[in-house]
């Protein structure tokens, strides 16, 4: 069974960087980590940076040139290197990766988020 792991999340003052990872554990064949989420204390989830299918970046406007996102070859671990961190920054960030199915159809995967805390 496949699980997708957050780890990296804490609290910093503003200003502060922090480096968030996502792991894919157990029968992950054909599985790829692809993309952050967040999600603010009553607010809805919003995508913050991901990979293509071609492997090039995205990033959501409130975090360009901000925020960066790396994996190498293997595809796992992914990471997400917060800099400048602000207070709107403070949210639960997920990982959510994917596996393509038949008809142009796929799964989502999600972990369970780890909590990102920027003090003003």
């Amino acid at each position: 069974q496949v699980q997708v792991v957050e780890s990296g999340g804490g609290s910093v003052e503003t200003g502060g960087s922090l480096i968030l990872a996502c792991t894919l554990t157990g029968s992950a064949d054909g599985i790829t980590i692809d993309s952050w989420y967040r999600q603010a204390a009553g607010n809805q989830r919003e995508w913050v940076a991901g990979f293509r299918l071609d492997d090039t970046t995205g990033y959501a406007d409130f975090v360009k040139g901000r925020f960066t996102i790396a994996r190498d070859n293997a595809k796992n671990p992914m990471y997400l290197q917060m800099d400048n961190l602000q207070p709107e920054d403070t949210a639960v960030y997920f990982c959510k990766a994917h596996q393509p199915r038949t008809w142009g159809l796929w799964t989502d995967y999600w972990g369970q988020g780890t909590q990102v805390t920027v003090s003003p």
